[in-house]
């Protein structure tokens, strides 16, 4: 299993702009309409974009958490205080089991609530900067990059000393979100994400 880390990005980086069409909804949504406030909802404190993809086992592994922690910070219709997207920007030509088809069998497996985004260009992957998936990066709510790092050190395939696989726990990206909460400086320890390298074309 390939292994690339996530590459070094100065804190403070204003989060890129993007115009991508949600695989489920089938509407291009922008960076600001997905930080928008719901209607109904709690303000914006912040902004998380998480590049993944479906067959990489580093995201299977924390797909479900990806789930959870959509479910408590962005909530059920996105009326929670934290912004979210995913975005998968792989070949499809070459790894067909990325293509946006399967991306909504994913999306709705995993209970992710949040949009999930198909960028076919890899123009966003190549403006954030992304190397791998999964590769998170949480932005407070004037877009300022605060956290990007891994999302706990649990790795696929990793077990405990009785025997046990290790579940993924989100561990490391709910701390720096209760941090952005919290209204504190961003942390600093940050570790590099670990994951597949994004399957660029012509590579």
């Amino acid at each position: 299993m390939a292994r690339t880390e996530s590459n070094a990005i100065e804190l403070g980086t204003t989060a890129p702009d993007f115009a991508l069409i949600d695989v489920r909804s089938n509407r291009a949504l922008t960076r600001d309409q997905i930080f928008a406030s719901h209607p109904q909802g709690c303000p914006r404190l912040g902004l998380l974009v998480m590049f993944v993809c479906v067959h990489c086992p580093f995201v299977i592994h924390v797909e479900e958490e990806l789930g959870r922690i959509g479910q408590d910070f962005f909530g059920r219709a996105g009326e929670g205080p934290l912004a979210m997207a995913a975005i998968s920007s792989n070949d499809v030509a070459t790894y067909p089991q990325d293509a946006p088809e399967f991306m909504r069998i994913q999306a709705d497996r995993c209970g992710w609530t949040f949009p999930y985004l198909y960028d076919e260009t890899q123009e966003i992957a190549k403006a954030y900067r992304a190397a791998c998936t999964p590769d998170v990066y949480l932005f407070d709510r004037d877009l300022k990059l605060v956290y990007h790092g891994q999302i706990d050190s649990t790795r696929p395939q990793k077990y405990s000393e009785d025997g046990k696989l290790v579940p993924a726990t989100g561990a490391d990206l709910r701390a720096a979100i209760a941090n952005l909460f919290a209204k504190q400086p961003p942390l600093a320890q940050q570790n590099p994400a670990l994951g597949c390298n994004i399957k660029w074309r012509d590579q």
